[in-house]
C-alpha cells in the first residue's frame, strides 16, 4: 500500500476528521472510503483492523483510530 486509506461513514465527526486528515497529510496521500456508501468495502476495512470509524490505515499497516463516531457493528447494522 502506497496511501493511507481512511475509512469513514458519512457521520458529521466522520467528514470533520476527514478534512482535517486530507489537510495534514494531502489529498494525494490518502485515499477516502465512506463505508456507509460504499459497503462492499467493509470486510477490507475491518481485515485491516478498523474496529470503529474514522479510522486511519498507514502504508505501514498501522491502524488509528480517530474520534469514536461508530463501531464496526454499528456501521454493518
Amino acid at each position: 500500500m502506497s496511501k493511507s486509506i481512511f475509512y469513514h461513514a458519512g457521520c458529521s465527526v466522520c467528514v470533520s476528521a476527514e478534512h482535517d486528515i486530507v489537510n495534514l497529510i494531502g489529498s494525494e496521500n490518502v485515499e477516502i472510503v465512506n463505508i456507509g456508501e460504499n459497503r462492499s468495502r467493509i470486510q477490507e476495512a475491518e481485515n485491516a483492523g478498523v474496529e470503529s470509524v474514522p479510522a486511519l490505515v498507514t502504508p505501514n499497516g498501522n491502524t488509528l483510530h480517530i474520534n469514536f463516531g461508530a463501531s464496526m457493528a454499528d456501521v454493518k447494522g
